[in-house]
C-alpha cells in the first residue's frame, strides 16, 4: 500500500483571503515504511510573506521570487502523489490551500477523503493531550532538536515517523499479519493452540552419546533422581 505523507507551508491561514503556498514537501511509504523517495519543492507566492508567516517558516519573498510558481509544478506534484492515500497533520489546513492552488491553474482537486489526518487520529488516541507535531515527538521520543524553523519537508519526515507509531509502531503489519493467520480456515473465537507433528523429529544425539548418557545415569545408583518415576 502506497502512502505520500505530506505538509505545506503558506503565506497565512486562508486562501480565500488571498494566502498562497509557498512550499511543499512530501516523502513516500509503502506499506507504512519510508521508501526513500521525497518531493520537495519552494513557490514563489507572487505575493509578499507577511512577518508572521516569516516568523513560522524563515521563508521571505526575496529568498521565494526566484522559484516558480505553482502552475509550473503542479504536474510533477500531482505525478508523485498519485492516488495514494495523503498523510497529513490537519489536513483541514492543507488540503484546502493545495486545492485553491489546484482550482487556479484548472488541475483535478484532491478530494478530502484522500487524506489520513493524523491530528484527528491522535485527538482520538490521547484525548485532552497536546497533540502538536512537536508534542508528539515528545510522547514518542523522537528527536525533533533539528526543528528550529517550520520546513515543509522536514516536517513530513518527522510526521512519517509520528505516523508510524500512532498506528502502532515501526512494523504494524507484522500484528496484522499475526491475526490473518490466526483466523484463516478457522474459526475466530477458537484459541490457536500447538498441534503434535505428524511424525516425531529424529533424535540428534548420537549411538555413542546415548550410550555414554545411560552409563553415566547408571553410575549415580539407584538413588539419583533421574531413576525415580515421575
Amino acid at each position: 500500500m502506497r502512502e505520500v505523507v505530506l505538509d505545506t507551508e503558506t503565506t497565512g491561514f486562508d486562501p480565500k483571503t488571498g494566502d498562497r503556498m509557498v512550499e511543499i514537501g512530501a516523502v513516500e511509504l509503502f506499506n507504512h515504511m519510508p521508501t526513500g523517495r521525497t518531493y520537495h519543492q519552494y513557490i514563489n507566492p507572487e505575493r509578499d510573506v507577511p512577518e508572521g508567516a516569516f516568523q513560522v517558516h524563515g521563508l521571505s519573498q526575496e529568498f521565494l521570487r526566484d522559484y516558480p510558481v505553482f502552475k509550473d509544478v503542479a504536474d510533477a506534484f500531482l505525478d508523485f502523489i498519485g492516488d495514494a492515500k495523503l498523510v497529513i497533520h490537519n489536513a483541514s489546513f492543507d488540503v484546502p490551500f493545495l486545492n485553491a492552488e489546484l482550482g487556479w491553474c484548472n488541475r483535478p482537486r484532491i478530494p478530502m477523503e484522500q487524506a489520513v489526518d493524523t491530528l484527528l487520529i491522535a485527538r482520538k488516541k490521547y484525548p485532552g493531550a497536546g497533540n502538536s507535531l512537536d508534542a508528539l515527538c515528545r510522547r514518542f521520543g523522537i528527536d525533533n532538536s533539528h526543528r528550529t524553523l517550520h520546513g515543509a519537508l522536514l516536517d513530513s519526515e518527522i510526521l512519517a515517523e509520528v505516523y508510524l507509531e500512532l498506528i502502532g509502531g515501526r512494523q504494524p503489519g507484522l500484528v496484522l499479519g499475526a491475526l490473518e493467520s490466526s483466523t484463516n480456515d478457522a474459526d475466530p473465537q477458537e484459541t490457536w493452540r500447538p498441534r503434535p507433528r505428524p511424525e516425531p523429529l529424529p533424535s540428534r544425539l548420537t549411538p555413542e552419546e546415548q550410550a555414554a548418557h545411560a552409563a553415566f545415569v547408571e553410575a549415580l545408583g539407584d538413588k539419583a533422581l533421574w531413576s525415580n518415576s515421575v
